[in-house]
């Protein structure tokens, strides 16, 4: 998908494309070069170009004869392709991290709320930029969603990714398996809650029990940084004020994508134009459609994936005038 978002529009636009995929998963790239050749494509149209992001990536980068790149990742190597990229000041665009909030109001559909919010964070093994990491939920209705998302997460089935029954599969990497255990024990050490999972599932493979902490505050590890993995931290509201529970929405260095969950139609829509986020939902999270434009604020990337504004990523204006 990440490499559709990419070469859809670039071609659409009469670019030249080099594809390099992120070095723990290249085959499906490779594959894709393969259906590509396949269909007729010119050569060198498309290249797949495989490695290492400090390599590879870096040497792409920093050449002087590409002209445009496009990056999804995390924000820490965002930011070392804009420096890379000022050599030739090459046209960049990033999607970058997120710590996205999902704000539950008391008059909530429930069931809706409870499995909307259990997906946002659970889906993909929580390993999804825009996962709902965040869950902001109104005291009146705390403990009965916290106890709807605990059921879920105690249902889900943990397994082998190529398992068709399998509902969670595991972290893509050993060292992405230590990232996310590692911030479950920072949480717990700076007095974070358990409220289920936490641990590991077996002694092999990196498969990590989906996991809802409480009991956190703002300056926890577990809400600043992206975990990146299926975490997430619930906290109580008793406001009614809009700017005040925006401020705490936006109360982070990302503004990647939010969720708000109410019946309240003109409530919503008063506290989207408030959260400093590229996509809001109501009342469901992580749903996207090619027409909408897709991107971030402030840490969480420049420009717009998918919609019109993706063409324009992958073009330039030019004016012309005639003096008749």
């Amino acid at each position: 998908m990440m490499a559709a978002w990419k070469i859809a529009p670039a071609l659409a636009a009469g670019c030249t494309i080099i594809l390099k995929p992120a070095e723990q998963t290249p085959l499906s790239a490779i594959r894709l070069g393969q259906l590509i050749q396949e269909a007729g494509f010119p050569p060198g149209v498309v290249n797949i170009l495989t490695g290492y992001g400090e390599t590879a990536g870096a040497a792409l980068a920093a050449h002087p004869d590409v002209d445009k790149v496009a990056f999804t990742g995390s924000t820490e190597v965002g930011k070392l392709i804009v420096q890379a990229a000022a050599g030739n000041l090459k046209k960049v665009s990033l999607e970058l991290g997120g710590k996205s909030p999902a704000i539950v109001f008391p008059d909530a559909d429930m069931d809706v709320a409870i499995a909307g919010t259990s997906s946002a964070i659970f889906f993909n093994m929580g390993q999804c930029c825009t996962a709902g990491s965040r869950l902001y939920v109104h005291k009146n209705v705390f403990d009965k969603l916290m106890q709807g998302v605990a059921d879920n997460a105690g249902k889900i089935k943990i397994g082998h990714g190529l398992d068709p029954e399998t509902q969670l599969g595991p972290l893509v990497s050993d060292e992405q398996f230590k990232r996310v255990t590692g911030y479950l024990a920072a949480g717990r050490q700076q007095g974070a809650r358990v409220v289920t999972g936490g641990n590991r599932v077996g002694e092999q493979g990196y498969f990590v029990q989906p996991t809802v902490l409480t009991d956190t505050n703002p300056n926890m590890s577990v809400i600043r940084e992206e975990i990146f993995g299926p975490v997430v931290c619930a906290i109580p509201f008793d406001d009614a004020d809009l700017d005040r529970i925006a401020r705490t929405a936006n109360d982070t260095t990302y503004g990647l994508a939010a969720s708000i969950w109410t019946r309240d139609l003109g409530i919503a829509h008063k506290l989207a134009r408030r959260i400093k986020a590229g996509t809001v939902w109501i009342n469901t999270h992580n749903f996207g459609d090619p027409a909408l434009p897709f991107g971030g604020y402030k840490q969480s990337g420049w420009g717009r994936e998918m919609g019109y504004e993706a063409i324009e990523l992958y073009t330039e204006i030019k004016a012309v005038a005639a003096a008749l």
